[in-house]
């Protein structure tokens, strides 16, 4: 039976909501999806700085927010659904915004209250995919594994550059998966001190160039050593990075740090030997990312068709939808280290 899911999904470099409408249907034990319509909605300066600050709110305003951002996003789909001529959605999945991600004390948070998506559009809405990990001893992270098990499982690996690096890969019958490094959430803070949004196609960091001394201190930091599963936030920046930027010229910054993305992403390629590789994201825009990348691994890698690259996430977030509502298993185990499989999300 055909499905037609709504995903929302935003990310940490706050470019704005991706909406993906989708339609699934599962033959002979295999899962097919048709994206039939996407976009991305970009923040305004007042809800862009809003969900910027959240991490700074006291509770109670962090809760009012909560609630907020919850129509927000309703009213959002209702838009879409509208300018689209949408007829008929089963169900809408949000995965909401992080504020906090702290899985060794047992919490993440993701704003966005579903009830309020409920509220304005009258259809079904799953939210809050991770705390059920966290709770269950797992990251709450990266949750699109299960999408690139049953949706794209005729590459050897599938990594998003976002806001930071993740991939996910099959090793030993199990989907393994862990986020590597930062990206966007890194170049496109030190693009912004240069007066640009992000940096286009890599260009300025291409002028730059790399400080092999903070190359290595990067390259050195702990959680590179760590064993998978793993993940990462802003505090992780906040705490190692950004403090290794102070005083840096920013197109040396741009220029190391784009090397050092390259070479991490590069490093697990190579240890894993993959042959091929799905590229999507913001990142893989970043022709001078992808070089750097492509230079340093003999793996192939696949770029597809724009709406790919721009919504695998949402797409993926409608699909754990549908697992959930049908209570089947939208959580890996293997990628996040929780104690088993689950399906995750508050049904509204």
């Amino acid at each position: 039976m055909k499905t037609r899911a709504i995903g929302l999904m935003s990310g940490t470099s706050l470019d704005g909501l991706d909406i993906c409408f989708a339609e699934f249907d599962k033959t002979d034990n295999q899962w097919h999806f048709k994206i039939i319509e996407a976009e991305t909605i970009p923040y305004s300066e007042k809800w862009e700085n809003n969900l910027r600050n959240s991490i700074h709110l006291s509770s109670a305003d962090l809760l009012a927010l909560n609630s907020d951002y919850g129509f927000y996003l309703g009213e959002k789909v209702q838009d879409f659904i509208k300018s689209k001529n949408i007829s008929k959605v089963n169900l809408i999945a949000s995965h909401g915004h992080t504020v906090f991600h702290q899985p060794q004390r047992k919490f993440t948070q993701q704003i966005g209250d579903g009830r309020a998506v409920k509220l304005v559009n009258s259809i079904p809405v799953v939210y809050d995919f991770r705390s059920q990990d966290v709770l269950m001893g797992g990251n709450g992270a990266p949750l699109v594994p299960i999408g690139d098990e049953l949706l794209f499982s005729e590459y050897d690996a599938c990594l998003n550059l976002g806001g930071f690096s993740n991939i996910s890969f099959k090793k030993m019958d199990k989907r393994i998966a862990f986020d590597i490094c930062p990206v966007n959430i890194v170049l496109n803070k030190i693009s912004q001190d240069l007066g640009k949004n992000f940096d286009e196609n890599g260009d300025l960091a291409r002028t730059g160039k790399v400080d092999s001394n903070l190359l290595e201190k990067l390259n050195n930091l702990e959680f590179y050593n760590q064993q998978h599963p793993k993940s990462l936030g802003i505090e992780f920046c906040n705490q190692h990075i950004f403090p290794l930027l102070e005083n840096i010229d920013s197109l040396t910054a741009l220029a190391t740090f784009t090397e050092h993305s390259a070479f991490q992403i590069s490093n697990i390629f190579n240890k894993n030997q993959f042959k091929k590789a799905l590229f999507t994201g913001g990142g893989t825009y970043n022709s001078y990312l992808i070089e750097k990348i492509q230079s340093k691994t003999s793996a192939e890698i696949i770029i597809p068709e724009k709406t790919i690259i721009d919504f695998k996430e949402a797409l993926i977030f409608a699909f754990m939808g549908v697992l959930r509502m049908n209570n089947e298993i939208n959580v890996l185990s293997s990628a996040t280290g929780s104690s088993s499989d689950h399906s995750s999300g508050i049904i509204a």
